[in-house]
């Protein structure tokens, strides 16, 4: 039996009940977010329900930015805002290239701190035969 995270609406929407997306939107950003992180017997997430939650991360991100870009397309950390004659000033600060597009929302930013773990350099020890 193959170990993967299957995508459970319901339990997404209980994590995140703010969220307002079709079905349809959930299942594309779902698909999304396994192209980013590996939901198959070979990811480098062995515990199914770390790679669930951060799935549901990768879900959520993509849902910010949607929710984002219909209200204008604001793109980056908020750096600074006013009220009088309405100015507000983004920025992506000063990460890496990678991390930037994670960045730019609270869960993209949670879902890179918690694999940061994974992105380190691993020595796997040739085995001598």
């Amino acid at each position: 039996m193959m170990a993967v995270v299957v995508f459970e609406r319901n339990r997404f929407q209980a994590a995140y009940p703010n969220v307002q997306a079709t079905d349809a939107q959930l299942d594309m950003w779902f698909t999304q977010a396994e192209s980013l992180l590996n939901n198959t017997d070979s990811s480098i997430v062995r515990n199914l329900k770390e790679r669930e939650m951060l799935l549901f991360l990768l879900v959520r991100h993509y849902a910010a930015l949607s929710e984002r870009a219909t209200q204008g397309g604001l793109v980056g950390r908020i750096s600074s805002a006013s009220e009088g004659s309405v100015s507000v000033s983004a920025e992506m600060g000063g990460s890496s290239a990678n991390a930037a597009w994670y960045l730019q929302t609270p869960y993209g930013a949670d879902f890179w701190q918690l694999t940061a773990k994974y992105r380190r350099f691993r020595y796997v020890p040739y085995a001598r035969r």
